[in-house]
């Protein structure tokens, strides 16, 4: 059987849901559709968005000839075969343009993309790309120029719901039933689909095809709908801009000192059973986001990622609730992370010089030296373990990579410091 979603695809920009951002009456989209005015474009976003739905509609709205490949399963030749049928609509008697959706774009190598350019400056085709990856990383630069980009982003819940209404009213007038439909229905598919109207419209007819009822009713009860939407929330892919944008939240909530911030995302990779990422991003951020302000924290992070690995998901997420929590709540420096990073670039550029003569290895000097002696100072043998000594090449002797933090820890080993300093120069 057809899926739901697909029998009440909407057909006309009043029905299209979502993307208000740029798809809205009076907005250079909407204008330029309305105008059949529009040109090739590229849409990225999270499946579910209406990307091939709104496709369609431009097509329709155009009132051009449509064809929709999927890059997956179509190469060179059946592209060359397209191009050619659509050059002899546009230069013969028909003089109509081809719109052609290609899903799944960035699956195509640069010889593939390629093939358009040619038909896309001729204006014998207009081209419309859908991809679920970022296109600036995936799509040539040749396509990009040529194309405008634009962003689908999750549904929000309120603008689902008007979706989930219709699907309700659809497959009654399909079905010819009626149907009871208990408070709060309506509102948890929105909000379960986490953004995807395809699955809140596949969870409206599964609503449908497993309620119960009488004299040719239904009743649609809220526990049910929520059995039936129970996963339905999570929207998460290991290799797509989803993951890095979860993880990128997941550090910076810690970073920025919010703990439930931090639980949150935490709660999003374990569900998807991303327990790797959760561990080593939590790592990551004990040694560059807290780092000197509390040094201690890095064995104790370690223990409980080493606590998470070895009992493994569900039970790993406490020693990871613990360490996520004591890692946003605790005190902040990166001041390691900074100089390390400015000693690796003073490195790659080659700002480096001989390592002192008092710090090489020992060696026996030769008779024609005039100079013998390492004169290293062995910084036991002095008062505190401490002595003025020359530690960087001559080259880069004045360079400063690392700045004490403000906070307690550092301060301290400042004033430690200070004080060794000027009781040398005393």
């Amino acid at each position: 059987m057809i899926p739901l979603s697909t029998r009440m695809r909407p057909a006309r920009l009043e029905d299209f849901v979502g993307q208000e951002h740029f798809m809205y009456p009076g907005s250079l989209f909407y204008n330029s559709i309305k105008n059949r005015t529009f040109d090739s474009a590229i849409f990225f976003g999270p499946s579910g968005t209406g990307k091939t739905t709104l496709a369609r509609i431009i097509a329709r709205e155009m009132d051009g000839d449509f064809h929709e490949i999927n890059a997956s399963t179509t190469g060179t030749k059946e592209l060359k075969e397209l191009i050619d049928n659509a050059r002899v609509k546009f230069f013969g008697l028909e003089q109509k343009t081809t719109y052609v959706y290609i899903d799944e774009f960035h699956r195509w190598n640069k010889l593939q993309q390629d093939s358009l350019l040619k038909a896309l400056e001729e204006g014998v085709i207009k081209f419309i790309g859908s991809t679920t990856e970022n296109p600036y990383f995936y799509v040539y630069s040749a396509i990009l120029s040529r194309s405008t980009v634009f962003e689908f982003k999750s549904v929000t819940p309120s603008e689902a719901e008007k979706a989930v209404r219709r699907g309700f009213d659809f497959m009654a007038q399909d079905r010819n039933e009626k149907y009871e439909i208990e408070d709060g229905v309506f509102g948890h598919i929105a909000t379960a689909c986490a953004g995807d109207v395809r699955k809140a419209i596949n969870s409206v007819e599964l609503c449908v095809l497993s309620a119960g009822g009488e004299n040719g009713g239904k009743n649609i009860n809220l526990e049910n709908a929520k059995s039936l939407t129970q996963k339905s929330a999570m929207r998460y892919d290991k290799d797509g801009d989803e993951h890095y944008d979860i993880i990128s939240a997941y550090q910076k909530s810690m970073r920025g000192s919010d703990p439930d911030a931090a639980i949150h995302y935490l709660a999003r990779l374990l569900e998807a059973g991303d327990l790797i990422s959760a561990c080593r991003r939590l790592l990551v951020c004990a040694c560059e986001d807290v780092g000197l302000a509390y040094p201690q924290i890095i064995p104790i992070v370690k223990a409980a990622v080493d606590t998470a690995m070895m009992v493994g998901l569900p039970e790993a997420r406490l020693p990871l609730a613990d360490a996520v929590i004591l890692v946003a709540t605790s005190p902040k420096s990166n001041t390691a992370y900074c100089a390390i990073n400015s000693a690796m670039a003073d490195v790659e550029a080659g700002r480096t010089g001989p390592v002192p003569r008092q710090l090489q290895n020992m060696h026996y000097d030769g008779e024609d030296n005039p100079n013998k002696g390492q004169f290293y100072k062995y910084a036991h043998d002095y008062e505190h373990h401490w002595v003025d000594q020359q530690y960087l090449p001559d080259a880069i002797k004045p360079r400063r990579y690392y700045d004490f933090g403000d906070n307690k820890t550092e301060q301290a080993a400042k004033a430690y410091r200070d004080k060794l300093v000027a009781e040398e120069e005393e």
